[in-house]
């Protein structure tokens, strides 16, 4: 059996319920399962390495933020701003990333084609590579049906789940896989697509669902997570057209009573007044406050609701020190720890001289043979020593920071050269503490569920997500942005809490109303 899906998250919470269920044998092979990335690097591309490249093929994940300066005083980019296949200028991202538009765009184009061709013939690949060079094998028919015999021989069926998390190119490796005579099952809520920011389909989606005979596309009704008021409130935070009728609660909480509630909050920014409410309203069930996290579309909107906020590091050698400690002790309590670690590991080689920016992390580890993670123990034990002392002040802690980091400085600039003091450091650091209340953004946790979930609303995009729920639009980026509210608010078993600017409140309740089940208003 092949298990596949689109998070880490996803696969390992699959991962773990299989376990649970005695499915997966022990060891796994020859089964496997893993993102969809990961299969189609272990099997299209690892045996095989890649085209017009002699070198073996390393996977750098982060290939994407590599800078493209094309002189000193330029204006810097990432790579993830260009076609990567031809350099040309991606203008819609460049203008997202602050890009001032310039006459002449052809030194970055140079310059991110430079790095294109230099990285490939050093076999430095990411995911996104991987996928140009998968779409290039599968028109290779002798290639194509070869490696389609060898699949079928290893697995009896393959399973997709987190369908709708697919792209375009995605979607042909499935239909590739169909009609490789593998069979392939894949398990999709269109409703939970929110990855257009990155190519992620829908309409293509329904599409291909449909070249499914009618007996093999099967829809599913249970929930076996969320409570029966929770099942008829994520129901109507479907767009009308994809509403339909609620899930049936068949869990633990088939028969819990608790209602969904909307906070109701003032002004125009987003108060930690929110994550009070929610506490208590969490307490009152005796569900852990480790178990209950506030998700907003952006980390900001949820870090403000828990009394989190943290100004914007930057490039400074200083916050993001500072910010990775702080997210290293933060991790233990709010999940992610692998993640938290290697952010920590990035600061500590940039204060250090190791690398010159955070895009250079991946090539760095894989360049020098740490893929094993023999650094982890060091940079554990670095983290431990630089956690925030109880009564400290940001200059105490900044000077404990340069001791531990002063050896071993690759360059001749000082420590205190790198780690310079900077006024926002007391922010970072105050900030960082644990809340609480765990703060997540809403692709953060996809995959995930927990006892009582807090969805934030902002007065920013409230608006035309009621307007999208009561079928006022249909705008694409609008429908989006709801697909996100269905996707947190679907974390919730037992509470779910929805802050919502007192404006909206009446409208948002009229169209969860109509679920049948009760929604209680509490102004805060």
């Amino acid at each position: 059996m092949a298990f596949l899906s689109f998070t880490n998250a996803a696969i390992e919470e699959l991962q773990a319920r299989l376990l649970s269920y005695g499915i997966l044998t022990n060891p796994l092979f020859p089964s496997f399962i893993g993102t969809f990335d990961r299969f189609l690097w272990q099997f299209f591309i690892a045996p095989f390495g890649i085209e017009e490249c002699d070198k073996t093929p390393q996977l750098v994940p982060d290939k994407s933020e590599w800078e493209v300066k094309p002189y000193s005083t330029a204006q810097p980019l990432k790579l993830k701003h260009f076609d990567r296949m031809t350099g040309t200028l991606l203008p819609e991202k460049a203008l997202r990333a602050g890009f001032k538009a310039k006459a002449n765009v052809r030194p970055w184009e140079t310059t991110a084609q430079k790095i294109i061709v230099r990285a490939l013939t050093a076999g430095h690949v990411d995911f996104e590579d991987v996928r140009g060079f998968v779409r290039k094998r599968l028109t290779q028919r002798s290639f194509a049906d070869r490696l389609g015999a060898a699949l079928a021989g290893r697995f009896r069926e393959i399973v997709i789940d987190e369908a709708q998390d697919c792209n375009p190119s995605d979607l042909e490796v499935v239909q590739w896989l169909r009609l490789s005579r593998l069979t392939t099952k894949v398990v999709c809520d269109p409703s939970q697509a929110i990855y257009g920011f990155r190519g992620g389909i829908t309409d293509e989606l329904l599409k291909f669902g449909e070249g499914f005979k009618s007996d093999a596309r099967l829809p599913m009704s249970g929930n076996f997570r969320s409570s029966p008021a929770i099942c008829a409130a994520i129901s109507q935070l479907r767009p009308p057209a994809a509403r339909g009728a609620p899930d049936t609660p068949l869990g633990e909480y088939k028969d819990d009573r608790t209602p969904v509630y909307l906070l109701a909050y003032g002004g125009t920014r987003v108060s930690a007044i929110i994550g009070q409410r929610f506490q208590a309203l969490a307490a009152e069930l005796g569900i852990s406050l480790e178990s209950a996290p506030v998700l907003a579309s952006t980390w900001a909107s949820a870090g403000n609701a828990v009394g989190r906020s943290m100004p914007d590091p930057g490039n400074d050698k200083t916050l993001l020190l500072a910010e990775a400690v702080m997210g290293f002790h933060y991790a233990f309590g709010a999940g992610n720890r692998r993640g938290a670690l290697a952010h920590l590991h990035r600061a500590v080689l940039l204060v250090r001289g190791e690398i010159h920016n955070t895009g250079d992390y991946s090539t760095h580890v894989a360049s020098n043979g740490l893929d094993d993670g023999r650094w982890r123990p060091g940079i554990i034990e670095a983290g431990l020593k630089l956690q925030l002392r109880e009564s400290e002040k940001p200059e105490q802690w900044l000077q404990r920071a340069r001791n531990l980091l002063s050896s071993g400085l690759v360059g001749e600039s000082r420590i205190n050269q790198r780690l310079r003091n900077n006024a926002k450091l007391g922010e970072i650091l105050a900030g960082g503490l644990p809340a609480p209340l765990p703060a997540q953004t809403i692709h953060a946790v996809k995959g995930l569920q927990f006892p009582a979930v807090c969805v934030v609303l902002t007065a920013a995009n409230t608006g035309g997500i009621v307007d999208v729920l009561t079928g006022a639009t249909v705008d694409a980026k609008l429908v989006e942005e709801t697909r996100k509210i269905y996707v947190a608010a679907s974390r919730a078993e037992r509470l779910l809490a929805i802050a919502t600017p007192k404006n909206r409140v009446s409208a948002l309740k009229t169209v969860l109303d109509k679920g049948g089940h009760p929604v209680q208003v509490l102004g805060l």
